[in-house]
């Protein structure tokens, strides 16, 4: 099923920096939606096929790029669930039960990346599966139809935000999550990339469950290492992982456990500052400051949004931030944030507005002169929100990045456009303060 969103996109501002003011410029994005059936918590892109074009992924599937209207099944698609349309009627959907029922359930796909793991020239697909199960790739068949050979290289990955990105600083990706209660990553054999993956503990056995909320990757400290973030504070890589060593913790609260970590230097100040949400079933999203005290420092918390509406400048309030993105949205040189509403994390009921509209949001970093700092609330869209994972990238080679989700209403890809507009159009489009009571 494939359609186009009937609503008109949302203009959205870009501040590019070589743009008058009186000749400003809008961001656009116009949201295609692949289906409406739920197969998975994230989706990505990449191309699969070699013909130059980002395919997009989700679930089971791939969509063939640029128009995505032809897709493919790479892994069984064989989820199903009965909904009841009346006392003696019901029908068999196909996915998990999500958007298009009533009782909430969970896929076995929470993230998806792309990478050419055994070195072929082809992309293959890795998919890290329900918190606590295991993680695989699948092989890319270089063309051929049918399923892709699935490769299971890792048991138990834990953590609700793991990631596939290159912590030990050698050019290549990492599987980096919890296991069986400690921090690490788990690495291939590259000569043997489909045998089971090595893992690299970096903290004790501390007893992080399966469900552990929020982590990220970044140097917190300028030392040109990566280090590991989670709820509690961060980990410092050493000098040398020779002999998998203990990293040194870093002890501080950011928050109950919220989505994906980022480093970044939000303020321009020099020191690296941590950008997360705060709870990835209730409210907040937030910046921590970086302030140095000597040789230690110490993270002051900055509030974009929380539970009230009277808690952000703009009147912005939603729930359930489970997946942020960080990049240059309106191509200004600073890193925004791109994030929304996981709709039905746990179903219609126990999550704090929960059947709020599932928005999905940029919030545009704005420094002042002063090192003051905004984040600007621009509407993406109103009926799609995130999942696990959301990922904000040039998926049509534009130069302009776009933004793709898999969540319990399906699977949709906005895609940005710019236009130059009127003042007046400009000033009706840009978002609003409103009057704190």
């Amino acid at each position: 099923m494939r359609s186009i969103c009937a609503a008109a996109p949302v203009l959205l501002l870009l501040c590019a920096t070589t743009q008058s003011a009186a000749d400003p410029t809008l961001v656009k994005f116009a949201k295609t939606q692949l289906n409406d059936q739920f197969w998975s918590e994230g989706a990505t892109f990449g191309d699969l096929n070699n013909d130059g074009h980002n395919d997009l992924i989700s679930g089971p599937w791939w969509w063939e790029g640029p128009t995505f209207e032809k897709k493919h099944e790479y892994y069984p698609a064989t989820a199903t669930f009965q909904l009841k349309l009346g006392p003696k009627t019901s029908v068999t959907v196909p996915g998990f039960e999500g958007g298009l029922g009533k009782n909430n359930t969970y896929s076995n796909n929470f993230f998806a990346y792309v990478y050419d793991f055994n070195g072929d020239k082809w992309s293959d697909i890795l998919i890290i599966g329900f918190p606590g199960q295991d993680t695989s790739w699948f092989e890319n068949p270089k063309g051929a139809e049918g399923h892709w050979k699935r490769h299971k290289i890792f048991a138990q990955t834990d953590n609700e935000s793991p990631t596939f990105a290159d912590l030990t600083g050698d050019g290549k990706p990492e599987l980096v999550c919890i296991t069986k209660g400690k921090y690490g990553y788990a690495s291939p054999d590259l000569k043997k990339p489909t045998e089971p993956w090595t893992f690299h503990p970096i903290s004790p056995n501390n007893g992080y469950g399966n469900f552990t909320h929020g982590m990220g990757l970044g140097d917190v400290n300028g030392d040109g290492r990566t280090d590991l973030l989670e709820k509690d504070g961060w980990w410092e890589q050493p000098a040398s992982l020779e002999g998998d060593p203990e990293w040194q913790h870093h002890k501080h609260p950011f928050g109950s456990g919220g989505a994906q970590m980022y480093v970044y230097d939000v303020n321009g100040d020099g020191l690296n500052d941590v950008v997360t949400s705060l709870a990835a079933h209730a409210f907040g999203l937030a910046w921590f400051e970086q302030v140095r005290e000597g040789s230690d420092s110490k993270f002051v918390r900055n509030l974009i949004i929380n539970e009230k509406p009277s808690d952000n400048a703009y009147g912005v309030k939603f729930s359930e931030l489970h997946a942020i993105d960080l990049v240059d949205v309106d191509g200004d040189g600073l890193k925004d944030i791109v994030t929304g509403k996981r709709f039905w994390s746990h179903g219609r009921t126990g999550d704090p507005d929960r059947n709020d509209a599932a928005v999905l949001y940029w919030f545009q970093l704005v420094r002042g002169a002063d090192k003051s700092v905004d984040f600007v609330p621009w509407l993406i869209d109103g009926d799609s929100g995130v999942g696990t994972q959301v990922v904000a990238g040039d998926v049509n080679k534009d130069g302009l990045p776009d933004v793709v989700v898999g969540n319990k209403k399906g699977t949709f890809v906005l895609t940005q456009s710019r236009a130059k507009v009127s003042a007046d159009d400009f000033e009706k489009a840009r978002p609003k303060k409103v009057v704190k009571p």
